[in-house]
């Protein structure tokens, strides 16, 4: 296991630590992302959708728990924000999505934890007192 903190000041930023992220990552690669609202989860998967050519713009759509992407490696975008337990997830078929051969990055994977396989990237954000931002990626490969 491997865990590395980057601290950023910007979006600009935040989308640079994801590129270099997704030069990491395999065909059926999750990547949990966790951390409060507007800490810049959402800036992560768009930039990780873009290192992976996906053209169309990566949204966190409330009412649409995943969605589907076309680029070089399918991409999949959860986002369990109102999600409340693991049976609503299993309505979807999330896990699903993990043996597709894509990427998968789930959004507010905190929530529901038990779905995100043992071998998933966890991205953590935190709001430092200096207004930076603090990202905290394990690998637990």
């Amino acid at each position: 296991m491997s865990t590395a903190s980057i601290i950023t000041l910007d979006e600009r930023e935040t989308a640079r630590v994801a590129t270099e992220l997704a030069e990491r990552l395999e065909p059926g690669s999750v990547v949990g992302l966790q951390g409060g609202l507007g800490l810049g989860k959402t800036v992560f998967a768009k930039a990780l959708a873009a290192a992976f050519g996906v053209e169309e713009t990566v949204t966190s759509r409330s009412y649409t728990l995943v969605a589907e992407y076309e680029g070089r490696l399918p991409f999949f975008h959860a986002d369990l924000y109102r999600v409340r337990s693991a049976s609503e997830v299993e309505t979807i078929g999330l896990e699903e999505y993990f043996d597709r051969g894509g990427i998968t990055v789930v959004e507010w994977c905190d929530r529901v934890p038990e779905v995100v396989p043992p071998d998933a990237v966890v991205v953590s954000f935190e709001l430092n007192d200096d207004g930076t931002r603090r990202i905290t990626i394990e690998e637990r490969v």
